[in-house]
């Protein structure tokens, strides 16, 4: 198996010698990925084809190359995974070499099929059309133009660097583009190439161009941008392969001393890889490029022409997930960082202007400490609890910010209610009412199942969120809900400008504390916040925890080694007699029988919507329950995670709904200020971005930015409700294609 250091090892050697002692009758061992004092300690050298056994004899701790004695043998032969049978190679190599003769003397290689003429990289002793580029970058010399000015473009009057990703080779889409800038009488020169390693992965080339004439220079980059844009007269398949992205930087004249200076690059470590690191990691790596510079400009209310770029560094445990995290990013690295490793938490950190960390909330205060010793900012999406809070003061003393509960909510939540607080303060109004409505939830065409309601990560974590208590003002008195109480408090919600939507809401947590944190706690006699679903979401939950089924105690019928069914662990939660109950008789009806028999629901109806959930997460069903399954509430997310999971094509849907009532001196009447947020999933290359990870991703990007080009000024712990924070933040937010929707009655 594939091992690594922070594994424990599959056989020790300790193991190994109290098993012999013991008289294991172990003979030997096959260790397929050969990892030297891997998984299989004792194995500390590969084998080959010729001689594919050592013997290790464990009691003298002794290895031989002969099979007579004591001990194991051992095979480590490291391309077994690659070897064929000798008839099957023998066959192979039969049929192929029919092709080879024919394909090797070819005398017109564009006759040939068209999967076979795009593979053909060299013909008559020279490169093929399309792999032409290979001479003309090769040519092109990489060394650092920032160390080297006398190379490349330095004889050009005019020079731009021009960032490209995209399918710029299996897709050949260099080729034109080296095509338009020779072409129109330019040059250019390889700073940087980073080659995709699959044909779903997107390649980035960095060129320096140069031109004598500006007007040239200006020809080749508006070129360049046309193929950036492919028409849209193919599929949308064909215009992704066939896509290139362009990022392009400032026009430098010569005697004018180039900025290459690696100071003007700063940089960001982004400490995670889940699906809202991409989102974080795109907006960041765009600044410099012509897509992000109008809104740049604009929000961050700045003359300057000139953006810095933003290398980003997205640092994960396996560097796998990095890697897939920064596909077709461009100034971005991924790399493997495991952050209880201090020194090189540390290393990372110390190379950076700024970090933001996406991991568990519990990493937190590791990743604070370490960015307070070495004075850098952080940013995370999390709740700024006690932990981070107590962590205030030596923050303002290093002179750095550790901004929190920077994503949806809380993040775009704080910074949307404190706008529309803050403009009421200014106009000398008092808060009469806040109300505040949030949910995460499956588009109305993906909520095709009888919950309504689908699972992007584990459903343990929002299942239990359904059992927190929960505190609220309404007209001046304070309401506590228990957590056994709280799915059965959900009421109808409907928003006016959403007049499809049938939603419900549930009380959310202590609202109180937020009256608190925005200042209106004694000033407002109502202050809401809930989580929206969609209708019957609440009373189906209700009905499935009181036929047990999110019980977490150890169940008589789990704990046996010899496992049950689904279906019996249902018949014994309804009371229901197996031996006389014929499998095809335990359908919806009986189950809906049992329910309301039980007294689990006052209604029919809701005994209905619960019988087809469970029949839909095929709790009903034949099939062995896990071993790891120890309790209802385990067997029950279980086929949660199974069956409501989403498809890769099915959209999200993040809906934020703010309401809130204001009382002037000077009116006679009330005002209603209304703020809504309603985002869908988005897909991109292929992949669906989820709404969730946009409206979490994108705020903690823009936190970072804004601390980079010190914007927000304020040290120590702080949350989005400074108007510093959140003036610039919903701007930016609006400029990057995240809508929010006000209006006042």
């Amino acid at each position: 198996m594939y091992w690594e250091k922070r594994f424990p090892r599959l056989l020790s050697t300790q193991q190994l010698r109290e098993l012999m002692r013991k008289g294991c009758p172990l003979v030997g061992i096959s260790d397929i990925t050969c990892d030297i004092g891997g998984s299989i300690e004792f194995v500390n050298e590969t084998t080959s084809i010729d001689l594919p056994f050592f013997r290790y004899d464990p009691l003298t701790d002794s290895y031989h190359h002969d099979m007579e004695g004591n001990g194991i043998i051992c095979s480590a032969v490291d391309i077994l995974p690659t070897e064929f049978a000798k008839e099957a190679s023998q066959h192979f190599g039969d049929i192929l070499s029919k092709f080879v003769g024919s394909l090797a003397s070819t005398a017109d290689v564009t006759k040939l099929p068209a999967h076979l003429k795009r593979a053909c990289i060299a013909h008559g002793g020279a490169l093929t059309s399309l792999y032409e580029y290979i001479p003309r970058m090769r040519n092109s010399d990489t060394e650092d133009i920032s160390d080297n000015l006398s190379i490349g473009n330095s004889n050009k009057k005019y020079t731009v660097l021009v960032s490209l990703s995209g399918h710029l080779f299996d897709q050949f889409l260099i080729n034109e583009a080296l095509d338009i800038i020779e072409a129109a009488g330019g040059s250019f020169h390889l700073v940087k190439c980073q080659v995709g390693q699959s044909t779903d992965a997107m390649s980035y080339s960095e060129l320096e161009v140069g031109a004598d004439d500006r007007g040239v220079l200006d020809q080749i980059i508006d070129s360049l941008t046309s193929i950036a844009n492919p028409s849209e007269n193919h599929g949308i398949m064909s215009q992704e392969m066939n896509k290139i992205s362009l990022k392009v930087g400032k026009l430098q004249e010569m005697g004018v001393k180039k900025e290459f200076d690696t100071k003007r690059r700063t940089s960001v470590l982004i400490l995670g890889a889940g699906r809202v690191c991409q989102p974080a990691a795109e907006l960041l790596a765009s600044i410099g490029s012509s897509s992000s510079r109008q809104w740049y400009k604009t929000c961050l209310e700045t003359d300057s022409e000139e953006q810095n770029d933003i290398h980003v560094i997205v640092a994960s445990l396996y560097l796998k997930d990095a890697e897939e995290i920064i596909q077709g990013i461009p100034n971005a690295t991924a790399v493997e960082l495991d952050v209880t490793d201090h020194g090189s938490l540390c290393e990372y950190i110390s190379q950076v202007e700024v970090v933001v960390s996406l991991l568990p909330a519990s990493c937190h205060v590791v990743v604070a400490n370490v960015c307070i010793q070495l004075k850098k900012h952080l940013v995370t999406a999390s709740y700024v609890d006690n932990s981070m809070s107590m962590l205030d003061e030596k923050a303002k003393s290093a002179g750095i910010t550790i901004l929190g509960e920077m994503g949806l909510d809380p993040g775009i939540d704080h910074m949307m209610a404190m706008k529309m607080i803050n403009q009421a303060h200014v106009r000398k109004g008092k808060i009469k009412s806040f109300t505040s409505y949030c949910g995460g939830l499956p588009s109305p065409a993906a909520a095709n199942n009888p919950l309504a309601y689908k699972f992007s990560w584990n459903p343990a974590g929002a299942i239990r969120t359904g059992w927190n208590p929960a505190t609220y003002k309404s007209q001046g008195e304070t309401v506590h809900v228990n957590g056994d109480d709280l799915y059965d408090s959900a009421v109808r919600f409907r928003v006016p400008e959403l007049p499809a939507f049938a939603l419900e809401c549930l009380p959310n947590r202590n609202s109180l504390t937020y009256g608190e944190v925005y200042g209106i706690r004694h000033e407002a006699s109502t202050i809401f916040r809930g989580t929206l679903r969609y209708e019957g979401f609440s009373e189906i939950m209700a009905t499935l925890a009181r036929i047990g089924l999110f019980d977490d105690e150890a169940h008589p019928l789990l704990e046996h080694e010899s496992r049950t069914t689904f279906r019996t662990f249902l018949c014994k939660l309804l009371k229901i007699d197996t031996e006389a109950m014929d499998e095809a008789l335990i359908g919806e009806k009986e189950i809906t029988e049992r329910i309301v028999k039980l007294g689990h629901c006052k209604e029919r109806g809701a005994a209905v919507k619960a019988a087809k959930t469970i029949m839909f997460l095929g709790l009903h069903e034949q099939t062995e329950i896990p071993v790891s399954c120890q309790n209802a509430f385990a067997v029950t997310c279980h086929r949660m995670e199974e069956r409501l999971a989403y498809s890769s094509t099915e959209q999200d849907m993040v809906l934020l709904h703010h309401e809130v009532e204001i009382d002037f001196p000077d009116s006679q009447h009330t005002e209603h200020h209304i703020a809504t947020l309603l985002e869908f999933g988005k897909a991109k290359n292929g992949k669906m971005i989820s709404a969730m990870a946009l409206t979490v991703g994108v705020p903690v990007a823009i936190g970072a930015l804004l601390l980079l080009v010190n914007k927000i000024t304020t040290r120590g712990v702080l949350r989005p409700i400074e108007p510093e924070v959140y003036v610039p933040a919903l701007d930016i937010l609006q400029a990057y294609g995240i809508k929010l929707m006000e209006k006042t009655e």
